[in-house]
């Protein structure tokens, strides 16, 4: 039985608020796993495996209704932890793969492609998901949850949905055998348009990045 659990007010497995902190507590635990570096070659797809994952508890968060904290002011929960090292050793590990191109909003007409980084969102992803976990913990559920469904809306669910696209997209480029685009040397606050982005834009072998990075390539 995982800690989300033993410290769940609740502790009945099919009680909405349990299935939601044990799917988020799996991500918790599982990324830092990755980003220590002991199975590189599993990396990529294992990252894949646990966004979507974590995106399922995201979906069923947002069709659920709204969920309003107990009390009207947030509890202080102290310093956040930080997320420095693991978004230095996530960025290391995925090189040089690590940037890549996303329209920031889809219902925006005419905005071009901005450069993100899969390291940085899943740092940003894991805070917000730490901060909700600290109330889940402390026994705070209503709150817990309150947090985990508002951050989904305003920022982890975009962002987590913007790296599993960069995730699946860089699987299907090395499983199909297709060249992938590198955006060689290319800093993410860099302002830069649609056309500079493709200028910068280098070309990468699928095969370079295969056994590295843990793909298969498609025969």
């Amino acid at each position: 039985m995982s800690d989300a659990t033993l410290h769940a007010t609740d502790p009945d497995p099919d009680d909405f608020s349990v299935q939601i902190a044990d799917q988020i507590e799996s991500f918790l635990v599982a990324v830092p796993e990755v980003a220590r570096g002991d199975e590189p070659d599993s990396a990529v797809p294992f990252l894949l495996l646990e966004v979507s994952q974590l995106l399922l508890a995201g979906g069923r968060l947002g069709a659920h209704e709204d969920i309003l904290p107990d009390e009207r002011y947030e509890p202080d929960l102290g310093p956040e932890p930080d997320v420095d090292e693991l978004r230095e050793r996530l960025a290391e590990m995925l090189d040089p793969v690590d940037v890549y191109s996303e329209v920031f909003d889809p219902y925006e007409p005419r905005k071009p492609p901005v450069p993100a980084r899969i390291s940085d969102d899943l740092a940003d992803v894991m805070a917000d998901l730490r901060h909700g976990m600290a109330h889940y913990r402390a026994g705070r559920t209503t709150e817990a949850m309150w947090w985990w469904q508002f951050s989904y809306f305003s920022n982890w669910g975009s962002t987590a949905s913007a790296t599993l696209r960069a995730l699946q997209s860089l699987v299907a480029h090395v499983r199909l055998n297709q060249p992938l685009q590198e955006l060689d040397g290319l800093d993410t606050d860099q302002d830069l348009s649609e056309d500079a982005l493709a200028e910068e834009a280098g070309r990468v072998m699928a095969e370079e990045i295969a056994g590295p990075l843990g793909l298969r390539e498609v025969k």
